[in-house]
C-alpha cells in the first residue's frame, strides 16, 4: 500500500514540493539554503486546496527566502591559515602547522584552529584531517545524549552513526532502529545536535511528521522549534544543505 504520493505544481511562479500522506492537517514549510517549498498534505486534499493555501502564505513564504538569502555561507574551504571554520557554533580562524607526526587538530584559544599536518599535505588531505576531527567529536558527544533521552522517551536506538548527507541534517532507519546524523553537525550549537537526535529519535515512534509526531516533540523537548530555528540561522557550508 503507497502511503506517501510526491509531485511538484507551480503557484505564482513558484517551484511547490507536495508530498500527500497519512496525516490529518497541512504542514507548509521553507527550507536553506535556497527557500525550497515543501507541502505535505492528507491524501484527500487536492491540488487546487494547497495552491490556495500557499497562494495565501505567500508573503510568510517570500520572507523566510529572504531570511535564507540574506544568511551568512561558508566561501569554498581552501584549508589555508586564515580561513574561518565553525566549531559547535563558535567561528575560528584556522592555523596551518607543518611537522613530521601524524596529523590532528588543536583548539589553542577561542578564536584559533590549528590544524598540524606533514610537509606536502594538500587542501583536500587537510580538509579530511578536519573533518575525521569533527567525526570524533560527535561520537564523543553522541551516547551521552543517548542515554539521558532513551529513557525520557522510552525507547532504544539499535545504532547510530555518522555521515556526510546533502539534504538532511538527520536520518533513520525505523524498521532497523539505526540513526544516522549529518557530519556537518559539528559545527553547529550543541542544542542543535541534541534537536536532531530527538527528532530522528521520535521518528522511532511515529514515522511520519504529524500530529502525532509534533505533540510528541512538543511534550518532550517543549523548544524544539527554537532549537530549528537557530539550525537555520547558522552559516551554511558551501555545499546545499537542508533539514
Amino acid at each position: 500500500m503507497v502511503t506517501e504520493l510526491h509531485h511538484k505544481i507551480k503557484v505564482s511562479g513558484l517551484s511547490v514540493e507536495i508530498v500527500r500522506k497519512s496525516i490529518k492537517n497541512l504542514h507548509l514549510g521553507v527550507y536553506p539554503p535556497n527557500g525550497r517549498v515543501r507541502v505535505a498534505a492528507p491524501l484527500s486534499v487536492s491540488d487546487d486546496a494547497i495552491r490556495l493555501a500557499v497562494i495565501g502564505k505567500l508573503g510568510w513564504i517570500r520572507r523566510q527566502r529572504e531570511k535564507f538569502d540574506a544568511q551568512p555561507r561558508q566561501s569554498k574551504r581552501e584549508m589555508v591559515s586564515g580561513e574561518s571554520h565553525y566549531f559547535q557554533g563558535r567561528r575560528y580562524r584556522i592555523r596551518v602547522v607543518y611537522h613530521d607526526s601524524p596529523a590532528t587538530v588543536v583548539l589553542r584559544n577561542k578564536t584559533t584552529m590549528e590544524i598540524q599536518v606533514r610537509p606536502g599535505t594538500n587542501a583536500e588531505q587537510r580538509l579530511k584531517v578536519v573533518e575525521r576531527w569533527y567525526r570524533e567529536q560527535l561520537k564523543a558527544e553522541i551516547p551521552a545524549l543517548l542515554e539521558k533521552w532513551q529513557p525520557l522517551l522510552g525507547i532504544k536506538v539499535a545504532a547510530w552513526g555518522i555521515k556526510k548527507m546533502k539534504t538532511k541534517w538527520g536520518s533513520c532507519s525505523i524498521d532497523a532502529g539505526r540513526i544516522w546524523v549529518n557530519l556537518e553537525l559539528a559545527k553547529k550549537l550543541p542544542q542543535c545536535l541534541e534537536y536532531i537526535l530527538v527528532h530522528e529519535m521520535v521518528h522511532l515512534m511515529e514515522r511520519h511528521h504529524n500530529d502525532r509526531f509534533m505533540a510528541l516533540m512538543d511534550r518532550h523537548l517543549p523548544h524544539w522549534r527554537a532549537h530549528r530555528e537557530e539550525l537555520n540561522r547558522a552559516p551554511l557550508a558551501h555545499e546545499d544543505w537542508s533539514h
